[in-house]
């Protein structure tokens, strides 16, 4: 009895203690200094009925810092006999008027509150109600019952685009047994997701959800399709678009949709969310973001309905970040850059060395080695401005043209097996030509898009024999110059973003009406006439609905389909073009800006780079609406933008980390390493071995970035990953290291002879008179391999080597072994 009382007693000390320590710590939050004000979403809050109200209170604090305390907040209604909080929702109790009053950290903020028709079932809405749920559960997706084969007999539409098939197939299908309107409760479409009978996705929702309560309702409704007439969703905000949030902490996402009508609804219960990085931010079914215990950012997508919105997470480092002293910057993209990484606690590298910034220069720009003596020449420059002026001298090089064609021979499709040796070569002709003159991005892209006339002769018409269908072209053309990939919506509605069927074909319309036509010649059977016809209608494949042709977003009403313009002879490709190129296209120039930063920094601010959308968005918005400004202002001119680029201090940082951006890859904190692609890498085995690479039927000395044919036989390119050109991407090259790879530099004969080449550049060193001495021997290897001097430990040991065996074995060894090093074969 004893041990009971003490332990009664102990017991009783302990909650005593624990009521404790919760008094201070709500005392502390009751009176924090730091909190300046709060504020409460959404400022005005209407109540229709019994439906419920996310409320989302956030925490200003006097250094700025904004601190979801939704969870902690205390909530109280004036008036209980219309409205009441129950945890973070609000529900109307009785028609009328009353305030919210959300109260935290000694001060509170106070909300209109108005609620009407609670006596009132509202209709449930089959498309606007139920079809969402459906989505949000995972019901129609590609691997439930929304594949082409259904599940288990009951099939529905992918992600809910057919919804009149879906209601027929809920209510028919399966002898009508999935709904019992007599017995609501016992319909299947209820049972099997809450898993009261057997169902093989598992449970997907609880009998007590807000999911079960409406479809329950819309079974007791009589399973209604709904009004033709009724308000369609039209927008869809995620609140709050970007949230800067400690490690371990939590953030609550409002969902709100704007319908035809004007009205607002809260659809935070409703709507489907996900995370695109796990590690750094993870979302549960009611929008609440938790993170981790890593440093990152995350981007939460949140769909509903066809709609999409987006809540940024950033994680920074909690360790404070003072800016470096030496942190001057050179433009507006080292401003840009450093805002988002003290956003991010992270301090950036310092600035690479003159040798390692000139071969990278030369390799990111016209894909050719620095020689030697252009690398002592930089070396020995003392003058302030040698970089900006070594950017200007490299752009103005030919190699440029013959680099930048390489890349855009890829994005192109430039494919001699579709186009023949002719075609492919006019093509690559062409697109040369376009580099050379530095013609305007805006210009040359024009004349590709409304090319007509003989494969043979007019360079540009190629692009519409390598991709042929109308349906390809939509696909290409909006992936290649738009950023926009639309092939999902090809059969549905893109489930990531706002296109629909309507949208797709109407930009398939452009192309259709393109004609081509066999062009007899003794030289190539493959020169073809092409030409458009006219305009021609466009439908959809399985309706038959007719679609007008229209750019993507460009409303239905936009005169750029009126029937008027798009009629008889007309080639509507150049109402297109005239969109495609204009300064406000919202895609144009964003594209081009983000394939330029990629190319030279290593990562797109949007990866992939060619797939722009809101659920896709740029590690640093600002520096890509910047750059995209700087395109436009620049009218197109790609050089002087890569002369942005190419003087800000960010692309001269070090590959060298430090302590706080050691595992940074999206901020550019320091320089990322690459290796060298399969042309460039070719090309500067050739260049330091002084070997050229002998191409079947090219002249003597032709590099491989020059070539237009990639389907000309080559081991080495096919192993390093030369495009196939089979996408409209850059995602056809490889760039990563293989064992192949290793194995073919160590051990391939081709190799093995360009470095003991009898005319190759060993032995024309070895025969220099007067004899060049081992050290400057030495030396010009490793510039010419590495771009730099060799260090003192590369020099003791090579010539250690050369001081065990003869002159020409030691220089072959030591050339080979540049060859294999990480600092030849890697941009650093």
């Amino acid at each position: 009895m004893r041990r009971d009382l003490q332990r009664h007693r102990n017991c009783r000390g302990i909650c005593r203690l624990i009521c404790i320590v919760i008094l201070l710590v709500h005392s502390a939050r009751a009176s924090d200094p730091s909190v300046e004000s709060l504020i409460v979403e959404p400022t005005a809050i209407v109540l229709h009925g019994t439906s419920p109200q996310q409320i989302l209170v956030t925490c200003k604090h006097r250094d700025g810092r904004l601190i979801d305390v939704t969870r902690e907040a205390e909530f109280s209604v004036d008036d209980a006999a219309v409205a009441s909080a129950a945890g973070t929702k609000l529900r109307g109790t009785g028609d009328g008027t009353t305030v919210l009053t959300a109260r935290f950290g000694g001060h509170e903020a106070r909300v209109p509150v108005r609620v009407k028709s609670i006596a009132d079932v509202p209709p449930v809405h089959f498309v606007n109600d139920i079809v969402p749920i459906l989505s949000k559960l995972g019901c129609n997706s590609g691997g439930c019952h929304g594949k082409a084969s259904g599940q288990n007999g009951f099939k529905l539409s992918v992600f809910g685009f057919d919804p009149e098939a879906d209601h027929a197939a809920i209510l028919k299908e399966g002898r009508g047994r999935r709904v019992q309107p007599s017995n609501p409760e016992r319909s299947l479409i209820l049972l099997k997701p809450t898993a009261q009978v057997p169902h093989g996705g598992g449970r997907r929702m609880s009998v007590d959800s807000l999911d079960h309560q409406l479809m329950l309702e819309w079974v007791r409704q009589g399973t209604p399709l709904g009004r033709d007439d009724a308000p369609h969703v039209i927008a869809l905000r995620a609140s709050p678009a970007e949230r800067v949030m400690g490690l371990q902490s939590s953030q609550q996402i409002l969902a709100t949709v704007e319908f035809s009508d004007g009205s607002l609804r809260d659809v935070t219960h409703a709507a489907a969310y996900t995370s695109n990085s796990g590690i750094a931010a993870e979302v549960d079914a009611q929008g609440l973001v938790r993170t981790g215990r890593v440093p990152g950012e995350a981007a939460i997508t949140v769909q509903y309905m066809g709609q999409v919105g987006v809540t940024r997470v950033l994680v920074p480092r909690p360790a404070a970040l003072t800016k470096p002293t030496e942190w001057p910057a050179n433009n507006d993209v080292d401003r840009l850059v450093w805002a988002k990484l003290q956003k991010m606690q992270i301090a950036p590298s310092g600035l690479s060395d003159d040798s390692t910034y000139l071969r990278r220069l030369f390799l990111d720009t016209i894909g050719t080695l620095p020689k030697p003596d252009e690398v002592r020449a930089f070396l020995a420059d003392t003058l302030a401005d040698k970089r900006s002026r070594a950017i200007d001298a490299v752009l103005a090089r030919d190699e440029y043209a013959d680099y930048w064609s390489l890349q855009w021979a890829d994005i192109l499709l430039l494919n001699r097996d579709k186009l023949g040796d002719r075609g492919a070569f006019e093509f690559h002709r062409w697109l040369h030509e376009q580099f050379t003159r530095n013609r305007p991005y805006n210009e040359w892209v024009r004349e590709l898009i409304v090319a007509s006339g003989r494969s043979d002769e007019h360079g540009p018409v190629n692009f519409y024999r390598a991709v042929r269908t109308p349906d390809q072209l939509a696909e290409s053309v909006s992936q290649a110059f738009l950023g926009v990939r639309v092939q999902c919506a090809q059969c549905h509605h893109h489930p990531f973003e706002k296109w629909s069927q309507s949208d797709f074909y109407g930009m398939a319309g452009f192309f259709n009406g393109l004609e081509r036509k066999p062009v007899k010649t003794a030289a190539d059977a493959k020169v073809e006439l092409v030409y458009h016809a006219g305009y021609r209608e466009t439908r959809m494949p399985l309706t038959d609905t007719l679609v007008p042709t229209r750019p993507l977003g460009v409303a239905e009403a936009s005169p750029v389909r009126s029937d008027a313009r798009l009629v008889g002879h007309d080639d509507p490709r150049m109402q297109l073009a005239d969109w495609l190129t204009a300064p406000n296209n919202p895609w144009f120039a964003r594209l081009v800006a983000n394939r330029l930063w990629k190319h030279f920094l290593g990562r797109g601010l949007v990866e992939p780079e060619d797939d722009l959308r809101s659920t896709n968005p740029a590690t640093n918005e600002p520096l890509l609406d910047w750059l995209t400004q700087q395109v436009v202002e620049n009218r197109y001119d790609l050089k002087a933008v890569m002369r942005l680029i190419l003087k800000s201090r960010v692309y001269q940082l070090t590959a060298d980390p430090n302590d706080t951006n050691r595992d940074d890859e999206q901020n550019f904190s320091h320089h990322y390493i690459r290796r060298l692609s399969a042309e460039v890498m070719l090309d500067a085995i050739s260049e330091v071995t002084g070997s050229p690479e002998p191409f079947p039927g090219r002249p003597r000395g032709t590099r491989a970035i020059e070539l237009w044919d990639n389907r000309l036989p080559s081991y080495f390119l096919d192993t390093f990953g030369r495009s196939e050109r089979t996408s409209p991407c850059e995602c056809g090259r490889s760039g990563e290291p293989t064992m192949a790879q290793a194995l073919h530099l160590m051990n391939a004969p081709e190799v093995s002879s360009k470095v003991a080449n009898s005319t190759g550049r060993v032995a024309r060193l070895l025969r220099t008179s007067p004899p060049i001495t081992d050290a400057a021997m030495i030396e010009e290897l490793t510039l010419v391999a590495l771009g730099r001097l060799p260090t003192e430990k590369e020099l003791r040991v090579a010539q250690a080597l050369f001081a065990s065996t003869t002159r020409r074995d030691a220089a072959e060894d030591y050339l080979w072994t540049l060859l294999n090093s990480y600092d030849f074969l890697f941009v650093r």
